[in-house]
């Protein structure tokens, strides 16, 4: 390899510089070798981060045997799964932002040559990806897989249930609680539904930013091995040609990475994602960029919870490669990816190598077939998979994923039940206060006013109970996790803490919406149908009143509560 390091006059300014690198075990040769930074979130915290030191370890290989040297760091993430019910949930979001931020100074201490990232999850994705971009040197990103699944084709939410029936009396036994317990998380890897983790797997890979193929292998198989071995190998092709993050996270890739993220019915936490992303890019992308694409891209995706199969099987019937197959005369074929090639020369040699046959196979395990896993295009039975509505409730917008609600339910008009956070919600519908039909809202729960967690336990408690599934709808002003089920409308905007409308909402008013129309309304007062003149008069009357007091914060949860953006901006920083 005859690429120069970019490390090199740094290193004769300061001959400490060479010796403190010898005295972690370099030696003479390696010190002026192409130099590549291994940032992974490896950690015991959960089952998506501790196996990625074993990743990392291939990738070492691959970077070695190329000719250069690397160097790795770790930034662990945590896990939304062990945050439910509590206050660790507020810190969530927030650790996107730390993440990337610690990535950034890892990143900047001296010029590498290249970058390779590693993780699975939530928030550490996106994180990993937002740090690539600031960084702006030739990067690749190395999905962690998923894990397996659980007894009788199930996921790790089946947590929602049980955790439900045991605060109802006698309505769980200790060995059903033990054996979900035992088997609910089987194995290292993303939780094996298309949440928020194994969506931002996917869209890493969409965006270009990951090896094709990649996103979601399950994480017990060889095959994972494989590509982080080809992953090290790669950073040395990107490096030495200067292939950058601007170079390939394009607007161009962000319509194409949208137009995946609707056909699969990715999570709705994948809207925040990459449009904080593209904010580090210098990308401004409106809601309607969002809206717009669900309007005609066809949701092809049959995985749960929009669909009836888990992300195993996802992969084997050919995975996102096989999703941009379907749909490739829709996307833009010419971006440039971290191949060194472009998607559509990276489908082309995904074909000649039978990489959508080898592993079709192992679909026959579980009695499917490609084809109700990935629908065709020509069988495909809705348009999208999220919508974006606005209202007087949601001037600058909101969210709901309706892949994932029954129609019956894709327009709704019903009481307000209102509530200040999401443990007050989450009791009322333990203590069976709720009513069907009614409409929860839970509000204060935004970036601002507590961090933006997610109502996992909300709208599992809904879900579980037979007798409000199905006719209970959820608006708040927080977030969702991907695994959420249901009419669930959330990133209102602007939020309550902010003085938005949802603020100024009480109990027995009336909330309407529908997806068709893309709106979402306060159409009554205390039971009583208004016009919308008349209920705008009333939100400006009720907003002399103010809104409630925000905690005092400290840390890091004060600094974002302080400064993030909307929900609808990526709920990032500015600048």
């Amino acid at each position: 390899m005859n690429m120069k390091q970019k490390s090199a006059p740094q290193r004769e300014l300061w001959a400490q510089f060479d010796a403190l690198q010898m005295g972690s075990g370099w030696d003479e040769e390696d010190i002026k070798k192409p130099q590549i930074l291994l940032e992974d979130a490896y950690g015991d915290s959960h089952p998506g981060s501790v196996h990625l030191s074993g990743l990392m370890e291939q990738v070492k290989y691959g970077v070695f045997e190329k000719g250069g040297h690397p160097a790795g760091y770790h930034t662990t993430d945590i896990c939304d799964g062990c945050a439910q019910g509590h206050n660790g949930m507020n810190y969530i979001l927030a650790s996107r932002e730390a993440i990337c931020d610690m990535i950034e100074l890892h990143g900047s201490v001296y010029p590498w040559d290249g970058m390779v990232l590693a993780s699975s999850c939530d928030k550490s994705i996106p994180a990993q990806l937002k740090a690539a971009a600031r960084l702006d040197i030739p990067s690749i990103f190395i999905p962690g897989g998923s894990m397996r699944n659980g007894p009788g084709m199930t996921t790790s939410l089946v947590a929602g249930d049980i955790s439900l029936r045991q605060k109802r009396e006698g309505a769980i036994t200790p060995q059903e609680i033990r054996d979900y317990k035992l088997t609910g998380c089987p194995s290292a890897g993303a939780c094996t539904f298309l949440g928020t983790a194994s969506t931002m797997q996917c869209m890493a890979e969409a965006l270009g930013m990951a090896l094709p193929g990649s996103a979601l292998i399950p994480a017990t198989m060889r095959d994972i091995l494989a590509w982080a071995r080809r992953a090290g190998q790669t950073i040395m092709k990107l490096a030495e040609k200067d292939i950058r993050p601007s170079q390939i996270m394009t607007k161009e890739a962000f319509e194409n990475a949208i137009m995946i993220h609707s056909a699969i019915g990715g999570s709705t936490n994948g809207v925040i994602h990459l449009t904080s992303l593209a904010r580090e890019l210098g990308l401004l992308m409106a809601p309607e960029k969002f809206d717009e694409i669900n309007h005609r891209i066809p949701h092809i995706g049959n995985i749960t919870p929009s669909g009836q199969h888990l992300t195993e099987a996802f992969w084997f019937a050919g995975g996102i490669p096989m999703v941009e197959r379907e749909l490739r005369d829709l996307l833009h074929l010419d971006v440039m990816t971290v191949s060194g090639r472009t998607l559509g020369e990276n489908l082309e040699d995904l074909e000649k190598d039978g990489f959508y046959e080898r592993y079709a196979g192992y679909l026959g395990n579980y009695g499917l077939k490609r084809e109700q896993v990935i629908f065709p295009v020509s069988e495909a039975v809705e348009k999208g998979s999220i919508a974006v509505m606005r209202g007087n409730l949601a001037p600058e917008g909101a969210v709901i994923k309706y892949a994932a609600c029954i129609r019956e339910m894709w327009e709704h008009k019903g009481r307000a039940r209102v509530f200040d956070c999401e443990e007050d919600a989450y009791q009322s519908v333990v203590k069976k206060e709720i009513r069907k039909g009614d409409i929860i809202v839970i509000r204060y729960e935004g970036p601002r006013g507590s961090g933006m967690p997610e109502m996992l336990m909300t709208t599992e408690a809904i879900v579980c109970d037979h007798e409000l599934n199905g006719s209970v709808a959820l608006v708040t002003d927080g977030r969702f996790s991907g695994a959420t089920r249901g009419p669930a409308i959330g990133h209102v905007s602007p939020e309550a803490a902010a003085g938005g409308p949802l603020a100024f909402v009480r109990d027995g008013d009336i909330i309407s919406y529908s997806v068709k129309d893309r709106t979402l309304n306060l159409t009554g007062i205390q039971g009583e149908e208004r016009t919308l003149k008349e209920i705008e008069k009333v939100l400006e009357e009720r907003k002399k009143e103010g809104i409630i007091p925000r905690p005092k914060r400290k840390g890091i949860l004060a600094r974002y509560t302080r400064d993030a953006l909307s929900a609808m901006e990526g709920a990032g920083y500015e600048g």
